[in-house]
């Protein structure tokens, strides 16, 4: 499955952290800056269901 997070580096990282507390992240893209607004970042994020769930 392939996300995508939006947000200012503080929001993605949480958002990773809520992320690996329940899927496998298989792969992570660099920060993207978002053109239209200052400061925020998107970020492709590519996941599997954890066997231990």
């Amino acid at each position: 499955m392939r996300i995508r997070l939006e947000g200012n580096r503080a929001e993605i990282t949480l958002g990773m952290i809520h992320l690996r507390e329940v899927f496998t992240v298989t792969a992570m893209s660099r920060a993207y800056p978002d053109r239209s607004r200052p400061r925020t970042y998107r970020v492709y994020v590519r996941i599997i269901p954890r066997k231990d769930h």
